[in-house]
């Protein structure tokens, strides 16, 4: 099966029930919007919601880089957010926040106060530096350029966006990981739809759930296979020294569903479940993994917490396999890291033999 936003066929290896065309973008009442800058590669990408959203956070990696989370506690006053954004760039990412609500306010989008509106944006970052120039990441401008392309259309999947400079398996060095990248995925059950966007910059492996095959990270020595970081380690292999920070895995799930900040809060912490059914390690001292959840509320029905909070946890590790999946080979200078598909590619290659 080929998707039309991704021409390439999805990588053999996975289930097929991974290559759909759902996308958060399913969910009434949100646009999304990304930004990428091919000179290193590295950018940002946004979900807005010009009528609000009920929102929550969670925080689960020890290296997290956020901006306005701290607001989403249920005990806080601010209800709800007009967009969330999720950049690479490290600590500077967090700027492109900037340029989305510069963009939300020409466009009459924020919280009313007696002087103007204040646009409501949480942000989150990821640690792409080693990939190209590092001293090119988002800033204001691509913040804003991320709004001004945001549509209901399903966004492009693979090195876009926030994931555009993403990694994958780096636990035994950035030279043998390999290309993460940005997913998306929703389901629709009783009328209620929940979707997630993810951004796969994992120290650890990403896995297909239903077969616990690794479809991307870690390279043996010689770069040829995957290494298998959980076999490994219980092998008695010893990582490699890691700078903290240096990773993270970043995404937001957003339902129709009617939501009070707890339930919201209580949404994005069952969202972790799905990034622990689809990476290993996660959520790691070198991690700042964060998930963010959104209510939009215009199915009208109120949350069913059993049901949105199974639905959160498989949207989230689906939208992690479609990431790498669709992900493809990066080189900079004589430095190349493969994606899914490249290295599945050579295993049928290989196991073809010649002629």
């Amino acid at each position: 099966m080929t998707d039309a936003r991704n021409p390439l066929p999805p990588h053999p290896a996975a289930s097929p029930w991974w290559a759909g065309k759902d996308a958060i973008t399913d969910v009434a009442g949100i646009e999304v919007g990304q930004f990428t800058d091919d000179r290193r590669p590295t950018g940002c990408s946004v979900v807005i919601a010009r009528d609000g959203a009920v929102a929550g956070v969670d925080v689960r990696g020890a290296a997290p880089g956020t901006r306005e989370t701290d607001l989403l506690h249920p005990s806080n006053l601010v209800d709800k957010v007009h967009a969330i954004l999720l950049a690479g760039g490290s600590a500077w990412g967090l700027d492109a926040a900037g340029g989305v609500m510069r963009w939300l306010e020409e466009n009459g989008i924020g919280l009313p106060v007696h002087y103007g509106l204040v646009p409501i944006v949480p942000a989150a970052v990821l640690f792409d530096l080693p990939v190209g120039d590092a001293r090119i990441r988002p800033d204001a401008q691509a913040g804003y350029q991320a709004c001004v392309a945001a549509s209901r259309q399903a966004p492009e999947a693979g090195n876009v966006g926030a994931g555009a400079g993403a990694l994958v398996g780096k636990l035994f060095g950035i030279p043998g990981a390999m290309k993460g990248g940005i997913g998306s995925a929703s389901l629709t059950v009783g009328g209620v739809t929940v979707g997630a966007w993810v951004a796969c910059n994992a120290l650890g492996d990403v896995v297909d759930p239903a077969t616990g095959q690794v479809l991307a990270g870690a390279r043996t020595d010689d770069g040829r296979a995957l290494r298998d970081i959980r076999r490994a380690i219980i092998a008695g292999e010893s990582p490699r020294p890691l700078l903290a920070g240096t990773n993270t895995t970043l995404g937001i799930v957003a339902t129709d569903a009617i939501l009070s900040k707890a339930q919201a809060h209580r949404l994005a912490q069952v969202a972790h479940d799905g990034l622990a059914r689809a990476i290993n390690p996660v959520h790691t001292m070198s991690d700042g993994d964060t998930m963010f959840a959104m209510g939009t509320g215009k199915s009208g029905q109120p949350a069913a917490m059993m049901q949105l909070a199974t639905l959160a946890a498989e949207v989230t590790a689906r939208a992690v396999v479609r990431a790498v999946l669709a992900a493809r080979g990066l080189t900079i200078g004589s430095q190349y890291w493969p994606a899914a598909r490249d290295m599945a590619a050579a295993a049928s290659a290989a196991s073809a033999g010649p002629g």
